[in-house]
C-alpha cells in the first residue's frame, strides 16, 4: 500500500500543473507546488492566483507555492510532474538525490524528447538506478486545465506497470468531476498523448485553410491511424487508442479553441510565420517540439506517419500549407485498413 503521509508535491505551476495542484488541495490534501518563475511565485504568494496561465482563478488554501525543488521533492512521497517536455529530463536529474526511494511519480507531461526519443516515463527510467523501488505513472486525456478548474465534468486515463499501485492513485487523484480509468499500457497512453498535438497543429493549419469540417474529420480519423501504427509498433495495445487517451484526447485537441496546438495551426494556415506565433505565447504547445521527435521517431521505427511528416515541414522547412494539402491528397491510394483485403 502506498503511504499518504505528508503532502503532494506538484512540479510545475503551468495552467496544468496548478490545475490538479489546486485538484489535489480541494480534495482534501496539503499540495506543495513547485514555481520554476520567481515573479510568478511571487504573484501566487502574495496574491492567491496564477495569473500568468489561470487568471481569474482563485486557488485552494491548501495549496502551497514553493520555490525550493528540493524542498518539495524531499516532503512529498506522491508527486506529479507537469513540466514541458523540453526541459523534462533537466529536473528529474535536479529531484533525483532528494527523491524517497519509495516516492510515486504521476507524469502528466504529454510529449517526446528530441535528443532520445524517449517518452516521460522512458526518461525516468533511464535515469533512475535499475533497483529504484520508485513507481512511474502516467496521466493522459481530454482536459482542458481551465474546464477541470470550473469542476467541468472530464475524464482520462492513467497509467502504470501494475494494478495495485495504479488503483491507489486512481482513488487519491479522482473526484466527483473528475473521473479516472486504469491501463497498464503506458507507452500507448504516452504516445498518444504527444501525437495527438502534432495532429492538432495540422487541424489547426486546415481551419486557418478554412477548409472546413470535411477536411478536419479527415485529419483526425486518418491521424489516429498514424498515431496508433506508431504505438502498436512500439509495444501499445491497439485498443487503447480508441480510449480517452487516444481518439478522447484527440478529438479534443483537434477541435477545442482552448487547444494551444490547434492554435498555433490556425495561424500558420492563415500565413503566420512560426516565430511570430511562438513568441505571442507563455504558454508552451509541446506540438511544435513533439513534431521533431514524432518525425525521427516514425523514421526510426520505419512507421509511415504522412500528416505528422508533413507537419514536421511546415514547421521545420518552411513548406507552404496549400502544397502540403496537394501534397498528402495526391499520394498512391490504398485501402483503408492496414492489410490488404481478401478478394
Amino acid at each position: 500500500m502506498i503511504e499518504h503521509k505528508g503532502p503532494v508535491g506538484v512540479i510545475g505551476a503551468g495552467s496544468w500543473g496548478t490545475t490538479l495542484a489546486n485538484l489535489l488541495a480541494d480534495k482534501g490534501f496539503d499540495v506543495n507546488l513547485w514555481v520554476f518563475e520567481k515573479d510568478l511565485f511571487t504573484i501566487i504568494r502574495e496574491t492567491g492566483e496564477n495569473s500568468f496561465y489561470l487568471p481569474g482563478f482563485r486557488l485552494h488554501e491548501r495549496l502551497k507555492a514553493c520555490d525550493c525543488l528540493e524542498s518539495v521533492v524531499r516532503d512529498c512521497g506522491l508527486i506529479l510532474m507537469v513540466v514541458p517536455s523540453h526541459v523534462y529530463r533537466g529536473v528529474v536529474k535536479q529531484m533525483l538525490p532528494h527523491l524517497r526511494e519509495d516516492a510515486v511519480i504521476v507524469s502528466a507531461t504529454k510529449g517526446i524528447e528530441n535528443e532520445s526519443l524517449l517518452t516521460m516515463s522512458g526518461i525516468w527510467k533511464e535515469l533512475l538506478p535499475p533497483d529504484s523501488r520508485v513507481r512511474v505513472l502516467c496521466i493522459s486525456g481530454p482536459s482542458f486545465a481551465k474546464e477541470v478548474m470550473q469542476n467541468i465534468p472530464t475524464a482520462v486515463t492513467l497509467a502504470g506497470d501494475d494494478i495495485e499501485t495504479t488503483q491507489e492513485i486512481q482513488q487519491i487523484i479522482s473526484t466527483g468531476r473528475f473521473r479516472i480509468y486504469t491501463s497498464l499500457d503506458k507507452i500507448g497512453v504516452e504516445i498518444a498523448g504527444a501525437s495527438k498535438n502534432v495532429i492538432a497543429v495540422a487541424a489547426g493549419v486546415s481551419d486557418g485553410l478554412s477548409f472546413g469540417y470535411n477536411t478536419r474529420a479527415a485529419l483526425i480519423t486518418r491521424g489516429l491511424a498514424e498515431t496508433s501504427r506508431l504505438g502498436v509498433k512500439m509495444g501499445a495495445h491497439p485498443l487503447t487508442f480508441a480510449g480517452l487517451a487516444g481518439v478522447g484526447d484527440l478529438l479534443l485537441t483537434c477541435t477545442g479553441d482552448l487547444s494551444r496546438n490547434r492554435t498555433v495551426g490556425f495561424q500558420l494556415g492563415q500565413g503566420k510565420k512560426l516565430d511570430e506565433i511562438l513568441g505571442g505565447m507563455r504558454m508552451v504547445a509541446e506540438g511544435v517540439m513533439t513534431a521533431k521527435s514524432i518525425h525521427a521517431l516514425a523514421r526510426r521505427m520505419e512507421v509511415e506517419m504522412p500528416i505528422c511528416e508533413q507537419v514536421y515541414k511546415i514547421l521545420y522547412e518552411g513548406k507552404d500549407p496549400l502544397r502540403v494539402v496537394r501534397d498528402l491528397m495526391e499520394r498512391d491510394l490504398k485501402h483503408e485498413l492496414e492489410f490488404s483485403p481478401k478478394v
